[in-house]
């Protein structure tokens, strides 16, 4: 695959020590230590290649501060689905895996599909999104330590996760209470809270959830934001073969809270209920129905964020 000279496509490979970039044009690939000192020099090396773009792979949260930095730095940044590198490196033939190698695929993908570059997220958001997904990790935690007291036997031992199990709960109502002020401490969120509460279906975190990892939510159309979140349908069509339609990728955090909320909602929300008792009558599979109920909850909220009204019978009929 050839990338033109007049573009740099930069690639970088994240891993917990170290960078590994790849630059497309001047041609070259530095290893950096993934410290202050080696996103320093990535930075300055960058603003001297102007890059047209670069790519990194989303690895859990491991990319998070070099992102970070290269938004501040002002340098376009896209971070991508590594499942869709993977399956474009194996296309164009690059069967092994090294974190050299990877850098270099990062860079090619970047030059062939062009990803959107990410919007930097003001300080506020970034701040929520990190409160949210520091109580996710407090909620799994208390799962798997009730998992464990379920399972232990000694006396002792039990009586240490129940007390740990109480110190979560305790930090999860900490957790919560900060977001809620959070959230009433910004005009702009507070609006939108206020017509999310309206929903029926929608609780606090899952409005917490959408103001944080959705703030495209109700500046983008109805496909765009279906796909965002990864429920948009996809077509698995080969020839004459008819594929089962499917949904995937999308942000992962975003549909799991609005699959939990559309489970509610099909039993409480009036319109969301007669939509789900339609599609369940014409004899759609109920992980169906109810998926195709999370794009059109989707699609209502995305409306009613966009054009700031309140939800009710219009917008469960036109959106």
């Amino acid at each position: 695959m050839m990338m033109t000279r007049e573009d740099c496509w930069v690639g970088v490979d994240v891993s917990k020590a170290t960078l590994d970039v790849y630059l497309s044009h001047p041609e070259q690939a530095l290893r950096l230590a993934y410290d202050p000192t080696g996103i320093t020099t990535l930075i300055t090396t960058l603003r001297e290649a102007n890059p047209t773009l670069v790519v990194l792979e989303a690895t859990g949260g491991l990319e998070r501060v070099l992102v970070a930095e290269l938004l501040v730095a002002q340098l376009p940044v896209a971070v991508v689905n590594p499942r869709q590198v993977r399956r474009f490196a194996e296309a164009i033939g690059y069967l092994a895996k090294t974190d050299r190698l990877d850098a270099r695929v990062l860079a090619h993908f970047a030059a062939a599909i062009q990803p959107p570059a990410r919007p930097l997220p003001d300080v506020e958001t970034r701040a929520l999104a990190d409160q949210l997904t520091r109580r996710r990790q407090l909620v799994d935690m208390l799962t798997m330590e009730k998992n464990r007291l379920q399972q232990a036997q000694n006396a002792a031992v039990r009586h240490d996760i129940q007390a740990h199990i109480d110190w979560l709960q305790q930090r999860v109502k900490t957790t919560e209470r900060g977001l809620r002020q959070a959230v009433e401490a910004s005009p702009a969120w507070q609006a939108k809270a206020d017509l999310l509460r309206a929903v029926q279906g929608l609780g606090e975190v899952s409005i917490l959830t959408l103001l944080a990892s959705l703030p495209e939510l109700g500046t983008l159309n109805r496909k765009q934001i279906a796909a965002l979140v990864g429920v948009a349908p996809l077509n698995r069509d080969s020839g004459t073969l008819r594929g089962r339609r499917c949904v995937w990728g999308g942000r992962a955090e975003v549909r799991q809270t609005l699959y939990m909320a559309t489970l509610s909602a099909v039993r409480y929300n009036p319109i969301l209920k007669a939509f789900y008792t339609r599609l369940r009558d014409v004899g759609k599979t109920a992980k169906v129905a109810l998926v195709a109920c999370l794009r059109k909850l989707l699609t209502i909220i995305n409306a009613m964020l966009r054009d700031q009204t309140h939800w009710d019978d219009h917008h469960g009929k036109t959106a």
